[in-house]
């Protein structure tokens, strides 16, 4: 057990310290600016999901376009048109997530955690002509937001800092001010959260 133990250890800061050779060889696959942050350089599971990723992305195809590492289980319609920090990597890792955001832009602040099955839609149908879509408008998720399981947040919705969205919520307005709690179809306030415990950071 203990020799098990060690022997990950020492397998981990091996690792650790090739990190600038393992970079070099993984951007010949994705784009160096992503290959960086906590799960590269305090944790090994950036380098498992590039290895996956380079074959589920780059051989078999799918998101072959996108430049960073993504489970194959996830939809992103424009890799240009979302933003968010290579510490929060993880979220691209999950099942069922659908990034829609092919005529609109998608801005996740750092920090913030997204469930399995989450949708962020940029762009609806339109109720009179289904077979095409409205103009798209951004979403916005502020820092340190936590996005439940199954929830859906719609166009031009913005979510401020420190924002919890229950499972299967679906969030059809803004909440800008953040710091709450929101649930629901569709989403309201369940209750203001007056303090943060992250990091010793209040509101």
């Amino acid at each position: 057990m203990s020799s098990s133990f060690s022997l990950k250890a020492v397998l981990r800061r091996l690792l650790l310290r090739a990190f600038p050779v393992l970079r070099s060889l993984a951007s010949a696959f994705f784009s160096p600016k992503y290959l960086r942050g906590r799960y590269f350089e305090e944790h090994v599971s950036g380098w498992k999901w590039v290895w996956r990723s380079v074959w589920t992305q780059k051989v078999l195809g799918f998101s072959r376009d996108v430049p960073w590492p993504v489970s194959p289980f996830i939809a992103i319609s424009d890799p240009r048109n979302i933003t968010f920090d290579p510490d929060d990597l993880n979220n691209f890792q999950t099942f069922g997530c659908y990034f829609q955001n092919f005529d609109a832009h998608i801005d996740i602040g750092k920090g913030t955690w997204i469930a399995p099955n989450v949708g962020v839609i940029t762009a609806n149908h339109d109720v009179n002509d289904p077979s095409r879509h409205l103009p798209g408008q951004n979403v916005v998720i502020g820092r340190e937001c936590w996005i439940g399981m199954n929830a859906v947040i719609l166009p031009g919705v913005t979510l401020g800092d420190h924002t919890v969205v229950g499972a299967g919520a679906v969030v059809t307005k803004s909440f800008p001010n953040g710091y709450c709690v929101i649930g629901g179809v569709p989403a309201r306030l369940i209750r203001q959260i007056d303090c943060v415990n992250s990091g010793g950071k209040y509101r």
